[in-house]
């Protein structure tokens, strides 16, 4: 039934005030792009697939072809949809609620951090016990050896376990969207300096967060120097930052040689047959490239992008239709799929390991587990479109009064 109500009122109805230009970017920036949802369901499959260990198929993910991989497009489109979902309410709300809307999405992934990991304990506990393995023990020592320890770790974020590094990371650059929105009512360009000074920071003074009380090391996944790729991506939706045309033949050009170049840097088919080129890759990328974003990295990602982007523009629209509209579902419901992905990429790891590491049962694996990302997606949709809230046709009858106003509106 439709929101709207009927209103009994001798007084006309005022034409509608012309929407001013301020407000006009709000409805711009709120707007949805078909593309978002559709990388962003990439980006879980890849996610699948590198977490998983021992999956061949991640032989062949966007990383081992250049660069960067599918951790900066997460991370961008995170910047992106971040612009949409949260930078319209601090134009129209002010910097108060924009911030305490920003604090309500970090507790609610804080929390699904922490209930992410609580999984995993709890699925490795199981295979331990069912399949007599060691994966508890592999996964979590430190929890088994000095549990006091591991829990504070873990609730403080200061201990984070193998690959489950990405939601701490975002719920760091999310804590710094209040600050850049704010600097940019001081200065449109103070928001940029103040990204550049911080990655400057991680790579003139190794700037980090605590990433593991027993080692020492840092966060994996440096929030310091990622939030560049997150905040490119929220001022190019924002409208602060704005980007080439696409297709322009001497940009499209230089990007795709660039991309083309890093090719063979990077595929493992290649460097097995020319181990010599690991020692060139080497002396451009140090050991500490992912954790603090080289910028060769982001270097290929935008290149990358702005060719994949500029390729698949003449068939946008299509993106959202069969097979695009399955992968954009599960790119619109990104948390819950990529909490998904990560819980069925452990336990199709220990299928794998069961089966015998056979590629016949991990293409099984990664077939099913593609299959229940989309499950998941379209679960989490029902829920979110609360469907008991919904009058029933049985209950509209019983309700003259409904029925009444649903044929006045």
């Amino acid at each position: 039934m439709s929101d709207r109500r009927v209103q009994f009122t001798a007084t006309p109805v005022a034409s509608p005030p012309a929407v001013d230009d301020s407000k006009l970017r709000v409805l711009q920036t709120r707007s949805r792009d078909e593309r978002l949802d559709f990388f962003r369901g990439i980006t879980m499959f890849i996610i699948f697939l590198a977490h998983m260990p021992g999956n061949s198929w991640n032989g062949f993910i966007p990383a081992r072809f250049g660069f960067s991989s599918g951790a900066e497009l997460f991370v961008f489109c995170s910047g992106f949809a971040s612009a949409i979902a949260f930078g319209g309410t601090f134009m129209r709300n002010g910097m108060s609620i924009g911030t305490a809307r920003i604090i309500h999405r970090i507790w609610q992934v804080y929390w699904a951090e922490l209930c992410l990991v609580l999984a995993l304990i709890t699925l490795a506990a199981a295979s331990d016990a069912i399949f007599g393995l060691d994966i508890l023990r592999a996964q979590f020592g430190p929890l088994l050896t000095e549990p006091g320890r591991a829990l504070l770790g873990i609730v403080t974020l200061t201990w984070q376990p193998d690959l489950l590094d990405i939601l701490p990371m975002y719920i760091a650059i999310l804590a710094m969207v209040p600050v850049m929105i704010g600097a940019r009512r001081i200065h449109p360009l103070l928001p940029f300096a103040i990204s550049f000074l911080l990655y400057a920071a991680v790579w003139s003074t190794g700037l980090n967060l605590p990433g593991n009380p027993w080692t020492g090391s840092g966060w994996f996944l440096n929030p310091f120097a990622w939030q560049a790729i997150f905040f490119i991506g929220f001022a190019i939706k924002m409208k602060w930052l704005a980007v080439p045309r696409l297709a322009e033949p001497k940009l499209f050009l230089a990007c795709a040689i660039f991309v083309a170049a890093s090719v063979p840097l990077s595929f493992w088919v290649i460097l097995e047959r020319w181990p010599e080129l690991d020692n060139v890759r080497d002396l451009l990328l140090n050991s500490q490239e992912k954790t603090d974003l080289h910028p060769l990295r982001i270097l290929h990602f935008l290149a990358l992008a702005y060719v994949v982007v500029s390729l698949i523009d003449p068939w946008r629209t299509k993106l959202g239709k069969g097979v695009g509209r399955m992968v954009s579902l599960i790119g619109q419901q990104s948390l819950a799929t990529f909490l998904a992905s990560v819980v069925l990429a452990r336990f199709g790891a220990t299928l794998a390991e069961l089966a015998g590491g056979s590629e016949f049962a991990v293409a099984a694996i990664n077939f099913i587990a593609f299959a229940a990302l989309y499950a998941v997606a379209r679960l989490v949709r029902w829920f979110k479109q609360s469907p008991w809230r919904a009058p029933t046709q049985a209950s509209a009858l019983d309700c003259p009064g409904c029925m009444l106003m649903r044929n006045a509106n």
